[in-house]
C-alpha cells in the first residue's frame, strides 16, 4: 500500500526543510547531527512523512558512525542500487511514501544478522513505548 497522492503531498507541507531535502531529495544529514544518533528510549520509529513503523528501540545500537543504526527493520522496506558520490551503496526507502531513509551495509553485529541500517534522524519520528497505544501503534508493544 502507498499513500495517495493528496495524502503525501499533505504530508509533505508539515516537514521542514531538513526531513524535505532528507526524504525527498536523499539528502544526508551531517553526522552526529541527528536528534536520534544517540538516543535510546524505548520505543519504535516511523517515517516522518507516511508514519509507518520502521524500526525498533530493541534493534537500535551505537555503530560510531553518526547515524542512528538498527540491526533490522519491522517490517520490510524497499531497496534499491545507489551510485551516487561515487560508491556503490544500497539505498533504503520506506514502502508506503517511498520516504529515502539511508543505507544498508553488511558491517554490522555478526551475532545480531551482520546488518546496520545507516538511517537520517531527519527521516524518523520516534514514538515512545509509553504512548503506543494512544498513537495507534499498540500491535507493536509485542516486540518489547
Amino acid at each position: 500500500m502507498t499513500l495517495s497522492e493528496a495524502e503525501k503531498k499533505s504530508a509533505l507541507k508539515k516537514l521542514n526543510e531538513e526531513q524535505y531535502n532528507v526524504t525527498q531529495k536523499a539528502a544526508t544529514e551531517y553526522p552526529f547531527t541527528g536528534k536520534y544518533d544517540d538516543f535510546y528510549e524505548k520505543g519504535i520509529y516511523v517515517d516522518v512523512v507516511s508514519g509507518e513503523p520502521l524500526f525498533s528501540s530493541q534493534d537500535k545500537y551505537d555503530a560510531g558512525c553518526g547515524w542512528p543504526s538498527f540491526t533490522k527493520p519491522i517490517k520490510k522496506l524497499t531497496y534499491h542500487r545507489d551510485q551516487s558520490h561515487g560508491m556503490e551503496r544500497t539505498e533504503v526507502t520506506s514502502p508506503e511514501a517511498e520516504s529515502h531513509l539511508g543505507h544498508v551495509f553488511t558491517d554490522g553485529p555478526i551475532d545480531r544478522g551482520g546488518l546496520r541500517y545507516c538511517i537520517n534522524s531527519a527521516a524518523l519520528r520516534f514514538v515512545p513505548y509509553n504512548e503506543l497505544d494512544e498513537q495507534g501503534y499498540g500491535e507493536y508493544k509485542k516486540l518489547f
